[in-house]
């Protein structure tokens, strides 16, 4: 996976804002899943979005981060909710 990948929303998925946090809930499994700060974030420019090198840019401009460690990041989360099928991941 790369940045030049594109990000679709599983429709079973519901996401909520509580508190500044999101909260997922899959339909299919009916699994919660709690985003802290930065991940709701992530989501929130996916949604605006879809483009990772986009959200990247997003994360880099709002984030004191090194592009290594945030572009690492990015990706292992982004994984981390394909495995989940809350996301698609779209080669451009």
């Amino acid at each position: 996976m790369d940045l030049e990948n594109r990000v679709t929303f599983a429709d079973t998925v519901f996401a909520q804002e509580v508190d500044g946090e999101m909260v997922l809930l899959d339909m299919n499994s009916e699994n919660y899943f709690g985003l802290d700060e930065v991940g709701t974030a992530i989501w929130q420019f996916m949604q605006e979005s879809g483009e990772l090198k986009v959200v990247f840019q997003h994360m880099l401009e709002s984030y004191d981060v090194e592009e290594s460690i945030l572009q690492r990041d990015l990706v292992t989360f982004v994984e981390k909710l394909k495995e989940r099928k809350l996301i698609e991941v779209v080669e451009n």
